[in-house]
């Protein structure tokens, strides 16, 4: 009977002390607790620049629809704005602009370019993006979301911004 008793004492005794002290250990870091700690302490390389233009400043450089083609703003943030091109109710593309001061690294692509569009260097990305460097800074990209969009479809879209007004976007 005091067996019995003591066994019923002992039991929860003994389960709380096991969870007190495994609840008290100390885990090592895992590995994505030491790369966002870094992350969050790194200065540089952040998404965006602090001198990066406000997305809004380039909605008015984008062209408007015409000739059976819909414009409609689709997001801006600091750094970049994008709009969708539509055709019959469909998405065809995306226009975009971004300010490269957040990506350096972008820029480099159009160092050896030797094809101008609106007389800025312009890039052709894989199969589906077309993209003109204007005034060194801002990257204006047409990208094809459906195969009826084609390279030159991109091209002419990219002549219609007005990308020697963004030229003297400070």
């Amino acid at each position: 009977m005091i067996m019995n008793r003591l066994r019923k004492i002992l039991a929860p005794l003994l389960l709380c002390l096991l969870l007190f002290v495994t609840s008290c250990a100390t885990e090592a870091p895992s590995r994505f607790d030491q790369a966002q700690q870094e992350s969050s302490q790194q200065k540089s390389g952040q998404a965006v620049a602090k001198d990066a233009t406000q997305g809004s400043s380039f909605n008015k450089f984008f062209p408007k629809g015409g000739n059976g083609y819909d414009f409609a703003y689709a997001q801006e943030k600091k750094g970049f704005a994008e709009g969708k091109l539509k055709k019959d109710g469909k998405d065809v593309a995306m226009l975009s602009i971004s300010d490269t001061s957040s990506t350096p690294a972008a820029v480099a692509k159009f160092q050896q370019s030797t094809k101008k569009i609106g007389g800025y260097p312009a890039v052709e990305v894989g199969n589906t993006q077309t993209a003109v460097l204007v005034n060194n800074r801002y990257q204006v990209k047409a990208l094809s979301r459906d195969p009826s969009f084609t390279a030159s479809d991109r091209e002419a879209w990219l002549q219609k911004f007005n990308l020697n007004g963004l030229a003297r976007l400070q």
